[in-house]
């Protein structure tokens, strides 16, 4: 036993904040449009799309939506979220009109309180593979190369939003953070996006101006 710390002056070693990878609208768009509408799919896969991205939804949170969940009227999702936690999110026009064609293409037997709004093509509940899958597939479609799960969508909706000018509370509330602290990753993300713009525009980082060169 010693009195005395013989590590008092060293500091804990900063480890790096994760960054999330996300989708840019064009990506995202590129997606939706890798939908046959001819498919008898199509409706419930732009819904799977659209709720991901649109609401931030986790994968758990859209396998159990329900109808009953979504307020159609008055522009809100109902999500029950981690810890049972329920939380209020803002449906747009885009993800209120590919709820609305889902509805109108699942099978009439379907219970509207009891069955999931997203059904699979036995008209069952999905599996978080089954759905996973989905995502792939249009993805694949799309020709993205990058990797992308349908976490990858609920990154791209808060990281949009902050770069936007959302404030950082609203996010936190809308994807059901219980610490701000976990919301702020995506503030990281958007200085990332501040210092790409900076140096894409201002003419001190421009080639050719004064001399200077751009940097990598």
């Amino acid at each position: 036993v010693i009195r005395d710390n013989p590590a008092h002056v060293y500091a804990a070693p900063r480890i790096a904040r994760y960054h999330p990878d996300y989708l840019s609208p064009e990506e995202i768009e590129s997606i939706i449009k890798a939908i046959d509408p001819k498919s008898v799919s199509a409706a419930r896969d732009r819904a799977v799309i659209e709720l991901l991205y649109g609401c931030g939804l986790r994968l758990s949170e859209l396998i159990d939506l329900r109808p009953r969940d979504i307020e159609l009227e008055a522009g809100f999702v109902r999500v029950t979220g981690k810890g049972s936690k329920q939380r209020l999110v803002p449906l747009g026009r885009f993800a209120g009109d590919a709820v609305v064609a889902c509805l109108d293409n699942r099978p009439r037997e379907a219970d509207r309180d009891s069955t999931p709004l997203i059904l699979n093509r036995f008209g069952k509940k999905f599996s978080r593979v089954g759905l996973w899958q989905v995502v792939k597939k249009l993805v694949k479609r799309a020709g993205l190369s990058k990797r992308v799960t349908p976490h990858t969508f609920r990154h791209s909706f808060a990281t949009h939003l902050i770069e936007g000018g959302a404030d950082l509370r609203v996010v936190q509330e809308m994807l059901g953070h219980a610490d701000i602290s976990t919301t702020e990753i995506y503030t990281q993300v958007d200085r990332e996006y501040i210092i790409a713009e900076h140096r894409k525009y201002h003419p001190r980082e421009l080639a050719g101006f004064g001399g200077a060169k751009k940097r990598p």
